[in-house]
């Protein structure tokens, strides 16, 4: 007679520690350019941070760029989620209204990832097809939101960016941690609305 009982695959301790390791290396790389600036990374001073020598620092990441690499899926893949639990209104207005709020509110809590994600501050580098697919999902995603509330051409679509993207900077630029732009959001998404819509 057969035994029944389950056996449950053994754990990768190995593996497990090295997924951490490597989460850990990644959390001070987003501290280390969030304090000095996206284009502060350097693999040495990363290493002295975890407490690791410079060489071993390899064993995780082959070079800065995939750091960097990796800390534009993370910044991609919060985005995502965001979109994820975003409710949207039939209402087209409260609709762009809540899109816009999500992008600016998002590039304006983190200087160093609205660069990373948004910006070509860092010289050649350009993210994995991997990393670069979860932009592309969170591009359709907001697409889609937009093309169902009723965004047709590509003059508008581009329109539209400005508009979010302009906020997003301002903020950034001239005041960072306040909400001086942020407040702006409903009379931008009135006067685009009132530009595409009521023609």
């Amino acid at each position: 007679m057969a035994d029944k009982t389950a056996v449950e695959p053994r754990r990768d301790r190995r593996h497990a520690r090295h997924q951490a390791t490597k989460r850990e290396i990644l959390d001070a790389a987003w501290k280390m350019v969030r304090d000095a600036g996206v284009n502060a990374l350097s693999l040495r001073a990363l290493a002295r941070v975890v407490d690791m020598e410079p060489q071993s620092l390899y064993t995780y990441f082959d070079s800065k760029h995939s750091v960097y690499d990796h800390l534009f899926a993370d910044g991609n893949r919060e985005l995502l989620a965001r979109f994820d639990r975003l409710e949207v209104s039939d209402d087209r207005r409260r609709a762009l209204d809540a899109v816009a709020r999500l992008f600016v509110t998002f590039a304006a809590e983190d200087q160093a990832r609205y660069e990373l994600l948004f910006l070509r501050t860092i010289p050649d580098f350009e993210p994995s097809p991997e990393s670069y697919a979860i932009a592309v999902e969170v591009f359709k995603r907001g697409r889609s939101i937009l093309t169902d509330v009723g965004l047709r051409t590509l003059e508008d679509f581009d329109l539209w960016t400005a508009v979010v993207s302009g906020l997003s900077s301002q903020q950034l630029a001239n005041d960072p941690g306040g909400d001086r732009y942020i407040r702006l959001i409903d009379n931008a998404v009135a006067m685009f609305s009132e530009h595409v819509f009521g023609r």
